[in-house]
């Protein structure tokens, strides 16, 4: 075999091994499918009927490998905001509550316990803990895939179904313990930036088109299996707490539509679609919308997409970070119906 056909077999055979893997290389311009996404077809149901992770299996070892390149600085943003008993909440979920369960006066007042008395304490060492009663979809989460559910039969993704899955202790299908720790390119849609407005203006609609615009504007390009985030503005209004619930509440009604939703995963890939209000979505939405978070039932139920809600997109707008390494582990708590509780972490 000659050296110009050994160099092309060469060259072949590490293409198919690159697209087997599901990676694509991110100069491709004209990318088109990717391992379980197909191009105006999007993810869907393409991993086997037992399949409880979604989109989230076309990440691989080389979207990591891609992802840490793109760290040139060190410099970490956290994405996740402070979260207590008196900060917004969507209306359909509750509060937070944390209460002290051990405290240093009360267990040395404990007289029957004999933690902190006796010998081998003469420094009077004791303790804090405390107890959390938290909904699993508030503050900076994520939305799993049993999360969202349609029809009277009330299925979630891949066709689970409450009366098989649910129950009072949580669900058995889909629970946030199924999510991934996810590496991966993320990209920053800076749409208030673009508007050149602090934040959208209540009920604002997030349209494809604007979407277009934002990016051309940025010079950035989405790529199959990026995780994506929109920013609205509305967390800048978070303060120490979020505990300005009246400004909060209006701010965070813009979001995208379900076209807008359709036209991130189905014809540019996104494997996670996020932003910094509490449901991604507008609010209201539609007249003509069969449901009240249609967005939500595309993306989780349908095309089995994540949704990434109330990530802090302030710092990277400022300092105009577009592309970065988005890195975040969910909490493994077997049953929720989100991740939460996270402090995701974008790195430049």
């Amino acid at each position: 075999m000659n050296r110009g056909i050994t160099r092309i077999v060469a060259a072949a055979l590490m293409m198919t091994a690159l697209f087997s893997s599901g990676y694509l290389l991110a100069q491709n311009r004209n990318v088109t499918s990717r391992k379980g996404w197909e191009k105006g077809r999007g993810y869907g149901w393409v991993w086997g009927k037992d399949d409880e992770v979604g989109a989230l299996n076309t990440l691989g070892e080389k979207d990591v490998l891609g992802a840490v390149k793109l760290i040139k600085q060190g410099k970490v943003y956290p994405m996740g905001i402070p979260y207590d008993r008196t900060s917004y909440k969507w209306p359909g979920h509750s509060p937070a509550e944390i209460i002290t369960f051990r405290s240093p006066e009360g267990v040395k007042r404990q007289k029957d316990h004999d933690f902190t008395q006796g010998p081998g304490n003469s420094t009077g060492t004791a303790w804090h803990s405390c107890v959390i009663f938290i909904n699993d979809n508030v503050a900076t989460q994520i939305d799993g895939l049993g999360h969202a559910t349609t029809g009277e039969d009330n299925h979630w993704y891949n066709g689970y179904k409450e009366a098989d899955w649910g129950g009072n202790f949580g669900i058995r299908k889909c629970g946030a313990e199924t999510i991934p720790p996810i590496v991966a390119r993320g990209i920053l849609i800076d749409i208030a930036g673009y508007m050149k407005v602090p934040n959208l203006a209540p009920h604002t609609i997030i349209t494809p088109k604007m979407i277009r615009e934002t990016l051309k504007a940025q010079g950035t390009k989405i790529q199959p299996g990026d995780v994506v985030f929109l920013r609205t503005g509305s967390l800048r209004h978070w303060g120490e707490s979020g505990a300005d619930h009246e400004t909060i509440s209006q701010t965070d009604t813009a979001g995208i539509n379900l076209r807008s939703a359709r036209f991130l995963v189905q014809e540019k890939g996104a494997v996670m679609v996020g932003s910094d209000t509490s449901g991604v979505e507008v609010n209201p939405v539609s007249k003509n919308s069969t449901s009240f978070m249609p967005v939500h039932n595309y993306l989780l139920i349908e095309q089995g997409v994540h949704i990434a809600e109330f990530h802090y997109l302030e710092d990277l707008a400022k300092d105009k970070v577009y592309e970065f390494c988005y890195m975040v582990g969910v909490n493994p708590i077997r049953g929720t119906t989100a991740g939460f509780t996270l402090q995701p972490l974008a790195i430049r």
